[in-house]
């Protein structure tokens, strides 16, 4: 029995609570996992897992094993990479959630110049604005904008969004170009939801400290950044976008700012990852360059 794996296996399980999601993130077949699981246990004669028809969960001797296991895995980790080259050319399999915004408009323009940096990393980037529990879901760092609420990760900063309303030309020729929050009720917005977040119809704005949210009546809702734009582009009505995702519509004049005295608040952009004592290159590889992508762009510090 290889000890290693057979511990990388346990960890997976105990951490994801399920055989079956352990086996979907380690890529391995139901079957082995099992069996991996009932070997270790033979092996240590000790049982490490209650199991159910529903989920798996620690038994005393599991939790005891279980930490051992995450400090033994991470010090072979540290010290692999710190042997080898793996610091100045990471490698392996990176999961990255992000919202669609970012991953359309920011990562993917710039996705070529990630892969000349780090070619041996293999990127699973995962696209939605849902909160992800990063352990169970085997994801290892996510990218969230928002004022953040999970204190069990750790946060590192990207900096802060800028946020513009703006419209297309043509559905300014047609309905004129707002000029105070005064006449917003003469115009329609695109509304956007998100999860259990539903905007009802209100557009937000800050100036000289002082927070106020208008009305703006609508025909249609989103809750995808990509359509959200799509629609904006088509004339559909006004939007709030962070200025990194519409920039290049911005500069092209396909939209056009508007209220630029009243802009909305800016919106801070973290990457989090589950507290680790040793980080992998992969995943510090991708926050340098994530950092560095999103602070050259338009966002405000």
């Amino acid at each position: 029995m290889d000890r290693i794996q057979a511990m990388q296996v346990f960890v997976r399980v105990a951490e994801a609570g399920s055989f079956i999601h352990a086996a979907q993130t380690l890529s391995l077949p139901a079957s082995t996992v099992s069996s991996t699981i009932k070997n270790l246990e033979k092996h240590l004669q000790v049982r490490l897992l209650n199991r159910t028809t529903r989920r798996v969960s620690l038994t005393p001797e599991g939790a005891q094993y279980l930490a051992q296991c995450q400090e033994i895995l991470k010090l072979i980790e540290y010290t692999e990479s710190s042997l080898t080259d793996s610091v100045k050319r990471p490698q392996g399999r990176l999961r990255v959630d992000m919202p669609g915004g970012i991953a359309h408009f920011i990562v993917m323009p710039n996705l070529k110049d990630f892969y000349k940096r780090y070619p041996d990393i293999y990127l699973m980037i995962g696209v939605n604005d849902r909160q992800v529990d990063l352990v169970q879901e085997g994801v290892d760092c996510v990218i969230r904008t928002g004022e953040l609420t999970d204190s069990t990760l750790v946060a590192r900063s990207l900096g802060r969004f800028r946020w513009v309303t703006c419209a297309s030309p043509a559905y300014l020729k047609k309905n004129g170009i707002p000029q105070s929050l005064e006449v917003l009720s003469q115009h329609r917005a695109i509304h956007y939801f998100s999860g259990n977040i539903r905007r009802t119809g209100e557009m937000y704005f800050v100036k000289d400290n002082e927070k106020v949210s208008v009305p703006v009546s609508g025909t249609a809702a989103v809750n995808e950044t990509g359509l959200y734009i799509k629609m904006c582009l088509e004339g559909f009505g006004l939007a709030q976008v962070a200025e990194n995702v519409v920039a290049d519509h911005l500069a092209e004049g396909r939209l056009i700012e508007v209220l630029s005295d009243w802009q909305p608040a800016s919106v801070p952009v973290s990457l989090l990852y589950p507290h680790q004592r040793f980080l992998s290159p992969a995943v510090r590889a991708f926050a340098d360059w994530i950092t560095e992508l999103v602070r050259d762009g338009n966002s405000v510090t």
